[in-house]
C-alpha cells in the first residue's frame, strides 16, 4: 500500500469512536434494505446470531417482502416492521444498523441517507455506481465519523485469503509484480423483453431513485438490472469486484496511472448494455516502482486456470479467481475461500488453505467493539477498488486508454472520460456534491 493510505486506513483509523447502539441488552437491531438476491443472504446471515434481531426489512416490491416474511416466520423469528422506502424507516431511532443490498445505482445515496440518520451501514458490492459516487461515499462515512460502513467484498474476511495476503506481504512469491483478475461465469442471453406496466405490488418510482425514468421492462428489474448502464456496471461490476478488489489488494496498489479495456457483447443480440467480454489493464507506480494488473470477464466457454475453479465452488464452467506472480513464485486464489502457492522454477507446492470467513459476522463484531479499525472491509478499500471497475468501464466505452491522475482525481485533460464520472440525478434522489 502506498504508505498515505495505509496510515489512513490503519493506525489513523483505529482511534474511531462509535456511537453508543440504541438496543438494550447488547441486542444489536438491523434492518435489511433491498431482500430479494443478495439481500437474502444478508437477512440469513443476521438471522444465525446471537443477540442480532433483523428488526426491519425495506423493498420496493410487495411481492418479495412476502417471501422474506414467510422466511423470517419458518425460523422461528420475530416479525420485523417493513417499509418500501427506506426514508421512512430511518426515522426509526431504535435501528442500530442498516444493511444494504439494492441495485448498485441506490447504493452511495442510501448510505449516505443512512449515516446522516445516525446508522452504521453494511453496504453492498460495488459501493458506488460512478467515479464521483466513489469520493463522496468515503467523504460521508469520515464525516460522520462515529458511524462504521462495511463494504460487501466478503473476501476480505475469508480466512483463507487474509493467510494469504499476509504471506505474499511476508514475501511468500517475493516481489509481486503483477495480478490477475478472472470472472469467467457462464451467463446465457437475456432476451428481449417489451414494454409493460409495473407490476402490481412494485414501487417502480422507488426503485428508479437516482436513475432516468425509463418504461418498465422484466430485463431492466429484477437481476438483468446488472446489464444497463442506467443500474448496473456489467458482470466487473457484479461479480468482478470481489475479483478486483482481492488483486489490488494481492499487489498493494490502490488507484491506477493507466487504464485501457477492450471488449464486446458478443454472441447474442438481446437488450444488454454492458459488455459480456471485457479485458483491462492497468498499470500502477508503487514508489517509482511499475505494477500491473490484468482484469478479464468472460461470458461463455472457459478454462480452468491455475486450478481456479475446479473446486466447483461457482458451479460447474465457471472460472472465478485470482492468480499473482511474483519473483520466487505464484500464487492462485479460488472463489473467495481457497488458495494455493507454487514455488521456484520447478514450482513446488507452499503453503495452502480452505477456509471461508463471514463478513457479516465481522461488521456486528466491529460494532460491538466499536472501532473502525476492526472492519475487515471498510468502505474506503471498497471505495478504491470500485474505482477500477469504473475506470476499465470508461476506458471501454470511450475506445481509448485513460490516464488517471490520483492527486487530482480526475483525467487531466480528456472532458469526455471526466464528464463520465458522474451522472444527471433525478430531483428527488440526488447523490450530494457536500456532504
Amino acid at each position: 500500500m502506498e504508505r498515505r493510505h495505509f496510515l489512513m486506513s490503519s493506525a489513523a483509523l483505529a482511534s474511531s469512536a462509535m456511537q453508543g447502539l440504541s438496543s438494550p441488552n447488547d441486542t444489536i437491531r438491523v434492518a435489511c434494505v433491498g431482500i430479494r438476491g443478495q439481500g437474502r443472504s444478508h437477512i440469513g446471515a443476521y438471522s444465525k446470531m446471537p443477540n442480532v434481531e433483523i428488526a426491519a426489512l425495506c423493498d420496493v416490491d410487495d411481492n418479495v417482502m412476502r417471501q422474506r416474511l414467510a422466511d423470517l416466520d419458518k425460523m422461528g423469528k420475530k416479525k420485523p416492521a417493513v417499509y418500501s422506502d427506506l426514508r421512512k424507516l430511518l426515522e426509526d431511532k431504535s435501528i442500530d444498523a442498516i444493511s444494504i443490498a439494492t441495485p448498485n445505482h441506490q447504493h452511495t445515496l442510501q448510505t449516505i441517507w443512512s449515516l446522516q440518520a445516525g446508522k452504521h451501514v453494511y453496504c453492498e458490492k460495488p459501493c458506488a455506481h460512478n467515479m464521483f459516487e466513489a469520493k463522496q461515499i468515503v467523504a460521508a462515512a469520515r464525516k460522520y465519523d462515529k458511524q462504521l460502513v462495511q463494504h460487501g467484498t466478503n473476501s476480505r474476511s475469508g480466512v483463507a485469503i487474509r493467510e494469504a495476503m499476509q504471506h505474499m506481504r511476508d514475501g511468500l512469491i517475493g516481489d509481486v509484480y503483477m495480478a490477475r483478475g478472472l470472472c469467467f461465469k457462464f451467463r446465457d442471453t437475456i432476451g428481449r423483453k417489451p414494454v409493460e406496466p409495473v407490476p402490481a405490488g412494485v414501487n417502480y418510482d422507488l426503485w428508479l431513485g437516482p436513475a432516468p425514468k425509463r418504461d418498465f421492462t422484466q430485463n431492466r428489474f429484477h437481476y438483468n438490472w446488472h446489464w444497463f448502464w442506467d443500474y448496473g456496471n456489467g458482470d466487473m461490476g457484479n461479480q468482478g469486484i470481489h475479483e478486483m478488489d482481492i488483486a489490488r489488494w494481492g499487489l498493494g496498489v490502490t488507484y491506477p496511472t493507466k487504464v485501457s479495456a477492450i471488449g464486446g457483447h458478443f454472441m447474442f443480440d438481446d437488450d444488454q448494455e454492458t459488455p459480456n467480454t471485457l479485458s483491462a489493464s492497468y498499470e500502477f507506480n508503487v514508489g517509482g516502482k511499475k505494477k500491473m494488473l490484468t482484469f478479464e470477464v468472460r461470458h461463455w466457454m472457459v478454462n480452468h486456470e491455475g486450478g481456479i475453479g475446479d473446486t466447483g465452488n461457482f458451479g460447474a464452467g465457471n472460472t472465478v479467481g485470482n492468480l499473482f506472480y511474483g519473483s520466487k513464485g505464484w500464487l492462485a486464489i479460488d472463489g473467495y475461500n481457497i488458495y494455493k502457492s507454487y514455488l521456484g522454477k520447478k514450482m513446488e507446492p507452499g503453503p495452502t488453505r480452505n477456509e471461508a470467513g463471514n463478513n457479516w459476522q465481522n461488521f456486528i463484531d466491529a460494532l460491538r467493539s466499536g472501532k473502525r479499525a476492526d472492519l475487515n472491509a471498510e468502505i474506503e478499500e471498497g471505495a478504491v477498488s470500485t474505482t477500477l471497475v469504473h475506470l476499465a468501464n470508461i476506458s471501454y466505452r470511450l475506445g481509448r486508454t485513460i490516464n488517471f491522475d490520483a492527486a487530482t482525481y480526475s483525467v487531466p485533460g480528456d472532458k469526455e472520460a471526466n464528464a463520465m464520472f458522474t451522472r444527471n440525478y433525478r430531483e428527488g434522489f440526488v447523490v450530494p456534491k457536500k456532504v
